[in-house]
């Protein structure tokens, strides 16, 4: 081992070396004293650290070893050469074991994290978006979505000098398509359907859900929005998820519904722009667009909008279980910036007028915050900022 050094301490004309912590700093966190006797009279103890890169030398006299009381120091004097030599061979035998799984530790290193492709279908190429707006939105409210989508294709020249833009973070997604030998996913707003009435309620089970996607979209292929308003409860809404995406393999479609936690549990499904229901309670985040509740579920949908499309009928791409797969941006869940800790969504881009947090820019001089998404080229969870 580099650097290892040994102790000398003589004992009736036997060398024992004991192996000492790196440094004071060490020792006195081990409550080991350079100075004073270590109070265990009938044991000789050898001190290693795995914790440190390197060893350095400290000499121990038999004085530091054991207290000066004569009783205790005729008891040592007793011992014979055998005695000396089995214990010597015992400590031995420790360093050897503790050296060893250091040794160990310090070559293994865990594998990366890989999200598999499963041979199954994506969503390539052009893909048609139908938007059910369940509930009572506003025309500023799905404004903001519809901003979302177009940006995620650059549409504009003005758009590609602004940069981030929402278009750089979905070309993480077309990498996923290139390795699959996909073609590249263009977004496209097919239609969008109001149901200002609730036709069927305001509390509304995870079968419904798939129904009210089936009626906005009946055709094969695309994908369609379900998105419900703030007074409208779903089933495991707020206890088990904030939205979900599931699929037609029949009609070889798919679809999401993600809903508005504003008044429901904000803390929950709208994080980092409301306190979080857990944990440290830092200060909120400014909402990009104004709008707790929307700009929550835009992070929310983002989310889900990149595993559907890489994992639309569950043997795509994912890490872990087919039944509870981690995707694209779930693997990375609480991740804007870099930097990001529990607590933390990391280092972000401020708005110098509002305050607000955004990592993205989006069409109509709009401004986002996304999830990262996991990188399938460095195995990593990379932001755009």
């Amino acid at each position: 081992m580099a650097n290892q050094q040994a102790c000398p301490l003589a004992h009736r004309g036997l060398m024992i070396h004991v192996l000492c912590y790196e440094n004071q700093e060490l020792l006195e966190s081990h409550n080991v004293s350079t100075t004073s006797p270590v109070h265990e009279p009938t044991h000789l103890y050898i001190f290693t650290s795995l914790f440190t890169k390197s060893y350095t030398t400290q000499t121990i006299n038999t004085s530091q070893l054991f207290p000066t009381s004569k009783s205790l120091n005729s008891q040592i004097s007793k011992m014979g050469f055998s005695q000396i030599t089995l214990l010597l061979l015992v400590q031995l035998s420790l360093i050897n074991l503790c050296l060893g799984t250091r040794k160990l530790n310090s070559l293994y290193q865990p594998p990366p994290m890989s999200l598999t492709y499963h041979k199954g279908d994506l969503l390539e190429g052009n893909l048609p978006i139908s938007i059910l707006w369940y509930g009572d939105f506003s025309p500023a409210q799905k404004s903001i979505v519809s901003d979302f989508l177009l940006s995620l294709n650059p549409q504009n020249q003005q758009q590609q000098k602004q940069n981030p833009s929402v278009s750089n973070w979905w070309n993480t997604i077309q990498i996923y398509m290139k390795k699959a030998g996909k073609k590249q996913t263009n977004v496209v707003v097919a239609n969008q359907v109001s149901d200002n009435n609730y036709s069927i309620g305001k509390k509304l089970t995870k079968s419904q859900i798939s129904e009210l996607a089936h009626v906005a979209n009946s055709k094969p292929g695309g994908l369609t929005l379900v998105l419900t308003a703030q007074d409208v409860a779903v089933e495991g809404f707020c206890m088990s998820n904030c939205g979900f995406h599931g699929s037609d393999t029949k009609l070889k479609s798919a679809f999401i519904w993600v809903g508005n936690s504003v008044t429901q549990c904000p803390g929950q499904c709208a994080w980092p722009f409301h306190k979080p229901i857990y944990g440290p309670q830092t200060t909120p985040l400014g909402a990009p667009n104004g709008d707790v509740g929307l700009d929550g579920m835009i992070v929310n949908l983002a989310s889900l909008l990149a595993g559907t499309v890489t994992n639309p009928f569950g043997n795509g791409y994912f890490m872990g279980s087919a039944g509870a797969p981690l995707e694209a941006a779930s693997a990375c869940p609480g991740v804007y910036g870099k930097g990001a800790y529990p607590g933390y969504a990391g280092e972000l881009l401020v708005d110098s007028v509002t305050g607000a947090s955004y990592n993205g820019f989006g069409v109509s001089g709009r401004k986002y915050l996304l999830p990262a998404l996991f990188d399938p080229n460095t195995s990593q969870c990379s932001t755009i900022v």
